[in-house]
């Protein structure tokens, strides 16, 4: 029975690596496209003479709010993966004492 719990602990933290791994990519796609864009949009707000410095500042204060909350996202996640982590490594631990 301690046998098969433990089989079954190891196939979940290998979904959960697995898992991780998954966001770990498309998140780093993500912030890729991203960046792009806020180089693009920078670029576009540097060239448009037209448009005044009070209507450039609040697309600048957009585009770090949506920086801040992918960090703050990915964090979060990160932290989470921890958490999961931890709890499939306890078993093994408490095998090994």
């Amino acid at each position: 029975m301690e046998q098969m719990q433990f089989g079954q602990m190891q196939f979940g933290k290998q979904m959960m690596d697995f898992y991780k791994t998954a966001f770990d990519n498309a998140f780093k796609a993500m912030t890729m496209l991203q960046d792009q864009n806020e180089q693009m949009v920078a670029m576009f707000l540097q060239q448009a003479t037209w448009l005044p410095e009070q209507g450039k500042k609040p697309i600048k204060d957009w585009m770090q709010v949506a920086k801040k909350g992918r960090e703050d996202f990915k964090k979060a996640v990160d932290d989470n993966f921890k958490k999961v982590e931890e709890f499939f490594s306890a078993p093994e631990k408490a095998k090994s004492k």
